[in-house]
């Protein structure tokens, strides 16, 4: 069009001074053109991220991670794996009868990682927690769910605290259900709800409501399992903004009223066909949710394995991994996915929501699984998605990193915008030597491209902040930056930090607030006033990290919480003991 323009323009020039006036409108066009192609080459130059160890070995693999409010990470894998590499403290030795491996084990198999001291210890959990699920009550503690064997039913917490005494606190036969790769979310009402697992086509709360042992049965669940392979294991589960749940299972999604255990309507299939749960591990992430705009709940899912691929490992078949990902509007009745191509193939990813609303595609393969020693070509190089870029300019592949982080891999965010990464153990012991891909007991972090020196002079140091977000009012902080571009520049966002395990980040939700205003103060200094989220179910009550992100370059995190109070939901839970 740009080029038919000028012709056109060319056929009514006839004089000489419009010729002169053309020839500088084209040199200044291809001038201005060879320098966008130059910023552009510079630009994807230095947008690569970093990675840097900082662990070789933590003494368990990081099967399952979250992050507290006090900047600690709680981190484990399971018990029956046999002896880890680091020992529990003081002589202390778990005895356990049921346990499949050890009935006496004086060594860990969690670890209290802490992000200010890069230094870890060893906590104790007393029975299986493999293949769990967790969520954060609104007062910062930790809630566990299932497991294996003796772990199934069991709910575990560990609250936030400074002291070396702290550790897991074991609620026996709590649960209604066993639940063995079930899924965890936190609701407008501070409780938790748990869906799914094993043979397990139904849903229960914590602590119980009024129906007492009695789940909420949910046929959706059994009509998604593929008879064989299963295909429908961690469902990705999010809550949505009117207050019912999505919850997307193998090629399927609904959108529930947990309230009234009904079925507020199906979505479309995602195109395809093939399955993105376990064990065809795809990954999933409700995109973030803008209070400045009319309200939309869209969700992503990428990747996954062909529906026969499972099967196939035992043959030591590995089939080519997906490479699409499909978006789709849930606010939308008429909603349709739209489906996009990764820049590879990948199954058992983990996908992260960035502190600047972008989404980082990180660990897997490119063939196979999950599952014991079930996939091939680790995909070592990270992906990010620009969910606000044009549809061709949206993924940008990072640098890569030298571990391979397959099955039983986790990630997430940290406060000041790194990403944790660990795990890595696809076989069914430890086992470090003998294998192609052994047991990995490192923790890395990768640095996304804002946090390269070359944008220091753009990333806003926050000074004071209110550190309760009360619902709808209005709030401030005080932060500098080196180079203030313009208040349009300025965005607000709070960040849920998500139970990560089996590529889903349970919990993970972004707000980007509304009602910024930004004020100079002095030098260099600033001070914006933004407004609280508009209800409990946009962002549940609890701790979020707030980033403040200027010209796409985030603050580090600073920890608030919206105002509401968990300790009774523990109070109840403890009581149930």
């Amino acid at each position: 069009p740009i080029y038919s323009s000028f012709l056109h323009f060319i056929s009514k020039l006839m004089d000489r001074e419009n010729i002169i006036f053309l020839f500088l409108l084209l040199l200044t066009f291809f001038t201005l053109q060879t320098s966008t192609a130059s910023e552009m080459l510079v630009s994807r130059r230095h947008l690569v991220g970093e990675w840097r160890l900082l662990h070789k070995s933590i003494g368990i693999t990081a099967m399952h991670m979250q992050l507290l409010h006090n900047n600690k990470v709680v981190i484990f894998d399971r018990t029956d794996f046999g002896r880890s590499n680091i020992s529990l403290p003081r002589g202390r030795c778990r005895y356990n009868s049921h346990d499949l491996v050890l009935h006496k084990d004086c060594s860990a198999h969690s670890v209290l990682y802490d992000i200010d001291s890069n230094t870890f210890r060893p906590l104790m959990v007393q029975t299986d927690t493999w293949c769990s699920s967790g969520a954060v009550l609104p007062n910062g503690t930790l809630v566990q769910t299932g497991g294996y064997n003796d772990g199934d039913h069991i709910i575990r917490t560990i609250a936030p605290c400074t002291g070396e005494n702290c550790d897991w606190f074991e609620l026996p036969r709590t649960l209604i259900q066993q639940r063995w790769y079930s899924t965890d979310h936190i609701l407008p009402d501070a409780r938790i709800i748990v869906i799914g697992g094993r043979k397990q086509y139904n849903y229960e709360f914590c602590p119980k409501n009024s129906r007492g042992n009695s789940a909420f049965r949910l046929q959706f669940l059994e009509s998604t399992r593929d008879r064989k392979d299963e295909n429908n294991l961690y469902p990705f589960v999010f809550l949505l903004p009117d207050g019912n749940l999505l919850i997307f299972a193998n090629t399927r999604a609904i959108i529930l009223n947990y309230k009234k255990n009904q079925l507020v309507r199906e979505l479309p299939s995602i195109p395809g066909d093939e399955p993105r749960n376990y064990p065809s591990t795809g990954s999933a992430v409700l995109l973030p949710l803008d209070e400045n705009r009319p309200m939309e709940a869209e969700i992503m899912v990428c990747g996954g394995a062909p529906r026969r691929a499972y099967g196939l490992t035992a043959n030591m078949v590995y089939m080519k991994a997906l490479s699409s990902c499909g978006r789709i509007s849930v606010s939308d009745d008429n909603g349709r996915w739209k489906m996009e191509t990764m820049p590879t193939p990948r199954v058992m990813s983990d996908m992260l929501i960035l502190p600047n609303g972008d989404i980082l595609i990180i660990n897997g393969a490119s063939r196979g699984t999950a599952g014991w020693d079930n996939a091939r070509s680790p995909v070592t190089r990270s992906v990010i998605y620009r969910p606000n870029m044009g549809r061709y300019n949206r993924f940008s592949v990072m640098k890569a990193s030298s571990r391979p982080r397959l099955y039983h891999s986790s990630a997430i965010l940290m406060t000041d915008g790194r990403v944790l990464v660990g795990g890595s153990n696809p076989q069914e012991n430890y086992n470090f030597t003998g294998v192609e891909f052994p047991t990995d007991l490192s923790l890395e972090a990768f640095y996304p491209p804002f946090l390269a020196r070359k944008h220091k002079h753009l990333k806003p140091t926050v000074l004071s902040i209110d550190e309760i977000l009360i619902y709808k009012k209005a709030f401030s902080a005080t932060f500098t930056v080196p180079r203030f571009l313009r208040m349009g520049t300025v965005s607000i966002r709070i960040i849920a930090p998500s139970f990560t395990t089996h590529s889903f980040s349970m919990n993970q939700r972004m707000v980007v607030l509304k009602g910024v205003v930004v004020v100079a103060v002095s030098a260099n200094t600033y001070r914006f006033t933004a407004f609280g989220p508009s209800t409990k179910e946009i962002a549940p009550p609890g701790y979020y990290l707030l980033f403040v992100v200027h010209a796409g370059i985030p603050s580090s995190g600073m920890w608030v919480i919206t105002n509401s109070d968990g300790t009774r939901i523990l109070y109840k839970l403890k009581r149930m003991a």
